[in-house]
């Protein structure tokens, strides 16, 4: 087994491929590019293009049934929208953190993460990270994180979304950091981009 010092787990981001859609946060998020030939609205590509090495995804697509529309108003085609999720496990013992660092000293936890303004709806973004027991199952702490935008105003940059998990107690073994992002598909498929993830164990803890 590789020493605390082989492993450096203090400082560093545990998780494993932090933009696996390629986008970074030294560049804007690319502006939409309309294709000549769009693809058919009934077989929409529900995973986004990207190397998802890491971490577990999945899709689900749904409508908005509030959608109305006026008497006499002729539609082509109705927005339809999927969530797409991407999770990943952090074993902290694993990564060469220590059962009495863990336990008694509670380091803090920082978790933060980057989404794309896409606009394609109020809610587009929603995280949930959780700290757990050695069995995997047991939740010690929870930040959700469910951010409402503002299409009143265009805006298209990358939006920061951060906490820290500070004195919550003996037991955590495991970090689970969950996000979703919102696609809509209707002549053209637009998705949410999200970069930087990352979950950080420091090297002090809040108050010291």
């Amino acid at each position: 087994a590789a020493s605390v010092y082989e492993k450096k787990p203090l400082g560093r981001n545990l998780l494993k491929n932090p933009a696996p859609q390629g986008a970074t946060l030294d560049q804007p998020p690319p502006e939409p590019k309309l294709s000549e030939v769009p693809p058919a609205p009934h077989q929409p590509a529900l995973i986004p293009q990207g190397d998802y090495a890491g971490w577990s995804t999945s899709a689900e697509e749904f409508h908005y049934e509030e959608v109305r529309v006026p008497e006499g108003v002729v539609v082509c085609y109705m927005p339809r929208f999927s969530w797409f999720t991407l999770e990943q496990r952090v074993d902290l013992k694993a990564e060469g953190l220590w059962d009495e660092l863990l336990d008694h000293f509670q380091p803090d936890i920082e978790i933060e993460d980057w989404y794309e303004e896409s606009q394609v709806h109020e809610s587009i973004y929603q995280l949930q990270v959780q700290l757990l027991g050695a069995d995997g199952q047991t939740v010690i702490s929870e930040h959700v994180c469910n951010p409402r935008e503002d299409l009143e105003n265009y805006s298209h940059t990358w939006k920061q979304v951060s906490h820290t998990f500070s004195s919550y107690g003996p037991g955590v073994r495991y970090v689970h950091f969950l996000h979703k992002v919102k696609n809509s598909f209707m002549v053209e498929v637009r998705s949410t981009l999200v970069t930087g993830s990352s979950v950080k164990v420091k090297p002090s803890k809040s108050g010291l």
